[in-house]
């Protein structure tokens, strides 16, 4: 009976991935990730095609600062609603739409640009671009935190890395072939029809009760307004912006008090060692004797689909376990997984050992990451769901960004320590001292993820709640 009731409770959580909710989610995650890619490295081979500078290119990537800094409008996605599409299709879906339909114009519009003759429309519609993918995303984020229980958040978020990934082949590698036999132009017009995928998949979402943010401390927005004498128009603008911008932040520090900055310093360490690692991936690989076509085949096509299955098995996982140990496994794979770079280095140009590294580290980084969405949803108060998953998604992403940035310091700084790369490179004579610096690079990193582990194990041990969490929430599921 014991190995039926098992059969039976895993049989229910692979479930969940039929129900409809969850196929709208597939949808609509692929909607969120067919711009990320077209804003960045499609867009580079594009304009390094065109004949542009690699200056300007890398100029061209500080457009993609709207998806860190999106918190910062995430707040009127939680109270402001559009004329006629909010009452047809509610708060969320309505904003869901509009940021679509932008950034179909937006396609449209690079393609029917040519950098080679002026950069300028080029850069001003990749800007509109990656605006309405980064409000997209506010709007997808809090439809699905909304739609779902806190126990299917790990299959939400499981499918929604599905369609994300999909999404990132098709503006990846078949946006490439497609300029190739055809266009640039063309290519651009496909992705912008590709985008009916997620304008059909939020007309068809099922409509979710949207809580209305209250006002956080009104009593004290009230006793302030009257000390300053802020009457009429001044005061409803106050009373907007404490509701819009102040009032999530009260919430969530109000909820958790001095555990709030534990929380947020976990969510921000989760994915650092990724993050700097990554920066170093591709020069490794070409540093070691890759040839191109291999890293596509093997890491932008195989690589793909290995994240694609540890994001499903994270949401097994986590429906199963609950949220917090599966938090802890994904930290513990996605930082150990960042030693397997340095067994890759002394394999040097290998094909299988290529497909091995990424074998292991894109189904642990598919498996955390799907963990770590699965939490920061746990953590939103429905009520300001849009602006504190922004908040929550931000904080993971800008530590690991910055630090990133310095990889390649770090890289050549090891290189350059004959001491450290010395005994490296006489133990495989294929290293030079300069791909021998990797070596220490990568243990480096993986030390990165052990403060991460370690807030996590502390967060377990005290479980730090909200008034009123009972301890069986799932966030605290132990088995």
């Amino acid at each position: 009976m014991p190995a039926i009731e098992r059969a039976r409770g895993w049989a229910s959580s692979l479930a969940v991935y039929l129900e409809y909710r969850t196929v709208i989610m597939l949808l609509l995650g692929f909607s969120s990730g067919l711009p990320f890619l077209l804003v960045f490295s499609t867009l580079s081979a594009w304009l390094r095609e065109a004949g542009i500078s690699r200056t300007d290119i890398g100029l061209m990537s500080y457009v993609g600062l709207a998806y860190t800094i999106k918190f910062l409008w995430a707040p009127v996605f939680d109270h402001l609603h559009l004329p006629v599409l909010n009452r047809l299709l509610g708060k969320r879906r309505a904003w869901m739409l509009l940021a679509q339909l932008v950034a179909v114009g937006a396609l449209v519009g690079l393609a029917s640009s040519d950098p080679a003759t002026s950069l300028t429309p080029v850069v001003l519609f990749a800007l509109v671009l990656a605006f309405a993918s980064a409000t997209q995303d506010i709007s997808i984020d809090a439809w699905r935190i909304e739609a779902a229980s806190d126990e299917k958040q790990g299959a939400m978020a499981a499918v929604y890395q599905l369609g994300y990934r999909i999404a990132l082949i098709a503006s990846g590698a078949g946006a490439l072939y497609i300029a190739e036999g055809v266009s640039w132009h063309s290519a651009y017009l496909a992705m912008a029809a590709l985008m009916g995928v997620g304008i059909a998949a939020a007309l068809f979402a099922p409509r979710v009760a949207e809580a209305e943010a209250p006002a956080i401390g009104e009593e004290a927005l009230e006793n302030f307004a009257r000390r300053h004498r802020i009457e009429g128009r001044a005061q409803r603008i106050v009373t907007f912006l404490y509701r819009a911008v102040v009032a999530p932040f009260v919430d969530f520090f109000q909820r958790y008090g001095w555990w709030a900055r534990v929380l947020l310093a976990l969510i921000g360490l989760y994915r650092v060692p990724d993050f700097v690692m990554g920066v170093m991936a591709n020069p490794l690989y070409i540093d070691l004797g890759f040839e191109l076509s291999t890293i596509a085949t093997v890491v932008k096509l195989y690589g793909i689909w290995m994240t694609i299955g540890g994001a499903l098995i994270g949401g097994i996982v986590t429906a199963r376990i609950g949220v917090l140990p599966s938090l802890l496994l994904g930290a513990i794979a996605a930082t150990g997984t960042n030693l397997i770079f340095v067994w890759l280095a002394f394999q040097g140009a290998d094909p299988v050992a290529l497909a091995v590294t990424i074998s292991i580290e894109n189904f642990s980084g598919g498996f955390a990451g799907t963990c770590l969405i699965a939490y920061m949803s746990s953590l939103v108060n429905h009520e300001f769901a849009a602006t504190q998953y922004a908040l929550f998604s931000s904080a993971f992403a800008l530590p690991g960004k910055l630090l990133g940035g310095l990889s390649g310091v770090m890289v050549d700084g090891f290189s350059a320590s004959p001491s450290l790369v010395g005994p490296i490179a006489a133990a495989a004579p294929h290293l030079t001292a300069q791909t021998a610096g990797y070596v220490p690079f990568f243990v480096s990193t993986a030390l990165m993820g052990v403060p991460a582990i370690l807030l996590i194990l502390l967060v377990m041990k005290v479980r730090p709640g909200p008034a009123g969490k009972q301890p069986n929430h799932p966030i605290h599921k132990a088995a």
